[in-house]
């Protein structure tokens, strides 16, 4: 086996060998949002650190391939790819529709990741994860990461998978259900590894990771944000707009002497459910008090008269 370039995931994610999965979880969310390409804008090396990130929380967040990667070293990966390979670059395909069963499938925590990091999407293929042969030797499951939006998870999406099966091209498009949650496990039924001969295939689990968004924090159904208001509303008091996730505006009022950090709460307007669809989570908007940069004469001669009088008490 060749030998190859070693990543040292640890370093990237700043944490020790001995870190827990929730330390690595916590360091990449923390680095992410630092990193993000959003928060960056025309930061070259931002991007690239961003996307070492991604690399490395799919190996480390996946107790399986950690235990590779922290046993084979460079040749982790090589190894873990040495089986057949895949790849669709003009593919026909069908389309599946989860059924109510699969729907229920969706959803788990702290479930394991497939031992292939790569993106589904972006040119490679699904590999089997080592599973228990049933009696009738039906194909293996598969699982594979999806990366998400936090705007993709809000309204649902879909995505187009591109394989090869029996030597011929394939490809199934899946629907994401509004509302999807970090770590939930899309199924596909009988998109998985082939059986033996007159056996089913196996079924295609999508885990899917939520990427960090620069603006909101969803946490279960609901969702945070910042907004900054001026100095003159927080005293006085007045309508604001807050934006939402979903593109639009709200109107909050703002009572008078408002202090920082002060956070209201919007009923009805944060992620809505995979489950009940009509079901939503509240948006919490906590207010930052906005100093402003520059003052006219005009203004200068307020705040020093404010000043005079003692400012509010």
């Amino acid at each position: 086996m060749t030998p190859v370039e070693f990543k040292d995931y640890y370093t990237t994610l700043g944490v020790p060998k001995t870190a827990s999965e929730a330390d690595i979880k916590k360091a990449y969310r923390k680095l992410a949002r630092q990193h993000h390409p959003d928060l960056n804008p025309g930061n070259k090396q931002a991007e690239v650190k961003f996307k070492e990130l991604n690399e490395a929380n799919e190996v480390l967040g996946n107790p399986e391939s950690r235990r590779k990667y922290d046993e084979l070293g460079a040749n982790w990966r090589a190894y873990d790819q040495a089986g057949d390979q895949y790849a669709a670059p003009h593919a026909r395909h069908r389309t599946r529709t989860m059924t109510p069963d699969e729907m229920s499938d969706m959803f788990g925590d702290d479930v394991p990741f497939s031992d292939f990091f790569t993106t589904f999407f972006g040119g490679g293929g699904p590999q089997g994860r080592p599973g228990r042969p049933s009696r009738a030797q039906r194909g293996r499951d598969v699982e594979q990461p999806m990366n998400l939006t936090l705007e993709e998870a809000f309204t649902g999406t879909s995505r187009r998978l591109a394989f090869q099966r029996h030597g011929k091209d394939h490809s199934v498009d899946v629907r994401i259900p509004a509302g999807v949650r970090d770590g939930s496990r899309v199924k596909v039924r009988g998109e998985g590894e082939q059986g033996g001969k007159a056996m089913p295939p196996g079924d295609l689990f999508l885990v899917v990771r939520l990427l960090p968004h620069k603006t909101f924090e969803r946490r279960g159904q609901d969702l945070y944000t910042r907004l900054a208001i001026p100095v003159t509303t927080a005293v006085l008091g007045g309508d604001v707009q807050v934006p939402t996730l979903a593109g639009s505006s709200l109107r909050l009022r703002v009572p008078e002497l408002t202090p920082s950090g002060r956070t209201f709460r919007l009923r009805g307007h944060g992620m809505p459910d995979a489950r009940v669809p009509d079901t939503r989570g509240d948006l919490f908007v906590a207010i930052d008090i906005q100093i402003p940069t520059a003052l006219s004469p005009e203004a200068r001669e307020h705040y020093q008269a404010l000043d005079k009088l003692g400012g509010p008490s």
